[in-house]
């Protein structure tokens, strides 16, 4: 038999030196399994040559002088070839993945049994390599170190959401190459939405002509797709550095996009527009409909001659069934199949798919919604929704991929999900059996792009994706943060390098606010880091001052504050607002109790002085679920009383409506109330996306009071018009300001 091995060997004249300080193997992330190093010996030479490919490997050998070449200094490129990749299948010793590099006096080596196990080898030396640019532009130099690695986990992803804000090829291919860098392996690419179909399919032309764009209130038009040519181009780079790309093609929900290029693929057959707005909607793939179901199997034969990989994803989640409930040919489907539920008719309907994939060789992935039906056959599951879907799954052996929205959903804000909460995740939960751990192959973060252009996104993707490539890639029953977090601020050249613009590890700064003995609002700012640092500004003042000392807040005052991570590092922004008002600090009643997801910070959270944001999830806003609101501020004493006001939030696609009604009273005594002032009390509830909504009145009047009452009544459930029909709405409040 001929033995082949993968080999990589620089062969320059050497030297050896000493050095002390910080580890040169901080640099490397993820931490190898095993790299044993005397903490002193280095390797140096002032020039280094391009590799000479011995056997199979000449795209390793490629990518590797490109990347050298372009980020070696000039004065230590060599002109002989100084590196022999050389190919050994044979070797049994390794694991899938697995390789070994060895700095000695005699050299530097790689060595594998793949070609999959060189390439993370010789990002192991990439890292290595760069770590002495930085240091040195005349001499190169390596620690003396012997490696020995190969991954914990098999499937260790991103998935980047192009349907929601479409990303251009370059972007996606500088995903790619973060990847690959730190041995991730897979790219989850999602494909197609409710507001943006993104993959050309030949035989439906409408898809990319129509569903590809939608339109915002002044019709300015939006959107994209990739050509097939496009997509081969990617899915050929990606081979190329041993990164997979899993396509995700969305079905029978977040297929809005699908339904208006061809209307004939709903329940309703009825001309709908690309969605413009988040959330879930209830026009989805017709499952009683032959026309639909071939045209799927139709969209899929072409995928699958794009996309040589082993799965497609299918998505299956937030698909609400209420049109299925409604459709003669969806409840003659149920009837001839003899299936009980709209549940079990998604799953038969993921199960003719799945079949149909399964002859072309490939195998599905959905999300855990797809369990409550009864899992199809050879699915693998993503378990997003906790962890729980993922245990069933691998209960029944399935194999599992974890993506809980505790910890893997960057999309979410620091707040929630920091990189500390990353690095603290465990892809196999505790109360995993042996052999039900054998099904989790790994995890994905995922990137969800509803409020996340292009532009934004490497803020929310780095550096939180370094944690979960630690995590799978060597699993540490040990965890030290601060030492972690040593070795990722090590990345940040390299980031930068990448054209990356990273974001902060954690929430750059936390405005706190308290109320003082004189009902006014204090308010001062923390950060994480003295990495961090931090200015302000306010309407009176005419430029950004150092922040020193708490500020004491007189009236409705917004305030910007400005931040940035070192002294080089891009400036963000954040905006707040602060009243101090007759109401601020005193002592408030309420006729509900707030939801526990949603309690704005306490009982108190409506006289604490913070306004809340744009963002529902802020903390700041108060919340209950199918019912009305009624608060009563005591004031303390009789004031007179000018302007009343409150906000609500209006968000109907995540189920929050404004109020019906809003009345505002006050009293003398707490018991005979009079209608305070010109109050709107008629608030329309409609079908537009995220408002903040001001009610108040009052200017001209002046009212003597001790107390305010108001009231908010709820429209209760849902609209007719509303994808979630019949449920009960949201009404969120953050505060209330008397002037």
């Amino acid at each position: 038999m001929k033995l082949n091995s993968f080999l990589l060997v620089l062969l320059f004249s050497l030297s050896i030196s000493t050095g002390n300080g910080q580890s040169a193997l901080d640099v490397l992330l993820p931490t190898p399994l095993s790299a044993v190093w005397d903490g002193q010996s280095y390797l140096t030479e002032t020039k280094l040559g391009p590799a000479k490919a011995i056997g199979n490997c000449q795209i390793e050998t490629a990518l590797f002088n490109a990347w050298f070449a372009e980020n070696c200094p000039q004065s230590c490129q060599g002109v002989n070839e100084s590196v022999a990749l050389e190919f050994n299948a044979a070797k049994s010793e390794f694991k899938p993945g697995g390789y070994l590099l060895r700095v000695s006096s005699r050299g530097v080596r790689i060595e594998s049994n793949g070609a999959e196990g060189l390439s993370y080898g010789i990002q192991t030396l990439k890292q290595l390599l760069w770590a002495s640019f930085q240091q040195n532009e005349t001499k190169i130099m390596l620690p003396m170190v012997t490696v020995q690695d190969a991954p914990v986990f098999p499937h260790r992803g991103l998935l980047l959401d192009c349907g929601r804000h479409f990303m251009d090829v370059a972007t996606v291919k500088k995903y790619i190459d973060a990847l690959a860098y730190y041995k991730m392996n897979v790219l989850h690419w999602h494909l197609t939405e409710d507001q943006g179909w993104r993959i050309e399919i030949k035989k439906y032309p409408k898809l990319t002509e129509i569903g590809a764009w939608r339109y915002d209130d002044q019709l300015n038009k939006y959107g994209g797709f990739y050509t097939q040519e496009e997509i081969k181009d990617i899915v050929a780079y990606a081979e190329a550095r041993h990164v997979t790309i899993i396509p995700e093609i969305e079905l029978p929900g977040h297929s809005v996009a699908a339904l208006a290029s061809y209307a004939w693929l709903g329940c309703l057959d009825k001309n709908i527009a690309v969605e413009t707005e988040w959330g879930v909607f209830k026009d989805i793939y017709c499952a009683g409909n032959d026309n639909t179901m071939q045209f799927i199997k139709n969209v899929m034969d072409e995928v699958c001659q794009l996309f040589p990989g082993k799965y497609i994803h299918i998505g299956g989640d937030e698909a609400p069934k209420f049109r299925w409930e409604n459709c003669e040919k969806c409840q003659k489907r149920m009837h001839d199949h003899n299936l009980k539920s709209e549940a079990e008719l998604q799953t038969w309907f993921i199960e003719e798919i799945a079949k149909y994939l399964s002859g072309k060789g490939k195998q599905i992935i959905g999300w855990d919604e797809i369990l409550e039906g009864g899992i199809p056959a050879d699915a693998l599951i993503q378990s997003w929704r906790g962890m729980e879907g993922g245990i069933a799954a691998a209960k029944l052996k399935h194999g599992v991929i974890m993506s809980p929205t505790s910890h893997c959903y960057l999309d979410y804000p620091l707040s929630s999900i920091n990189l500390e909460k990353v690095y603290s995740f465990n892809p196999v939960p505790t109360n995993c059996t042996n052999e039900e751990a054998k099904y989790i192959l790994g995890a994905e973060v995922n990137m969800w792009t509803e409020h996340a252009p292009q532009e934004v996104v490497d803020t929310k993707v780095f550096p939180r994706m370094l944690a979960l490539s630690e995590v799978l890639w060597n699993a540490p029953k040990v965890r030290n943060y601060e030492l972690f977090y040593g070795k990722v601020k090590q990345q940040y050249t390299a980031l930068q390098n990448m054209e990356i613009k990273y974001g902060f590890p954690d929430t750059p700064i936390s405005i706190r606010s308290e109320v003082n003995k004189d009902h006014r609002v204090a308010v001062r700012v923390l950060t994480y880091s003295s990495d961090v640092r931090v200015n302000y500004r306010t309407p009176s003042m005419d430029s950004t001052l150092k922040w020193k000392d708490t500020l004491v807040v007189e009236g409705m005052q917004p305030i910007r504050f400005l931040y940035k991570l070192g002294a080089e590092g891009e400036i963000f922004e954040e905006e707040r607002v602060f009243s101090s008002n007759y109401a601020t600090g005193r002592p408030l009643t309420l006729n509900y109790t707030p939801s526990v997801y949603y309690t704005g910070g306490g009982v108190n959270a409506l006289v604490d002085g913070r306004l809340g944001t744009n963002n529902f999830r802020d903390g700041i806003w108060q919340a209950v679920q199918g019912q009305d609101m009624e608060m009563v501020v005591d004031l303390e004493e009789v004031q007179q009383v000018e302007h009343i006001s409150t906000n609500w939030f209006h968000y109907a696609n995540a189920w929050i409506f404004r109020p019906e009604t809003v009345t505002c009273w006050v009293s003398l005594d707490g018991k005979k109330w009079s209608v305070f002032g010109d109050w709107k009390a008629e608030i329309a509830a409609d079908k537009s996306g995220e408002q903040l909504v001001h009610v108040g009145g009052g200017i001209g009047q002046v009212f003597a009071a001790r107390y305010v009452k108001i009231q908010a009544k709820s429209i209760g459930k849902c609209p007719e018009w509303h994808d979630a029909v019949g449920e009960p709405s949201w009404l969120f409040c953050d505060e209330i300001v008397v002037e």
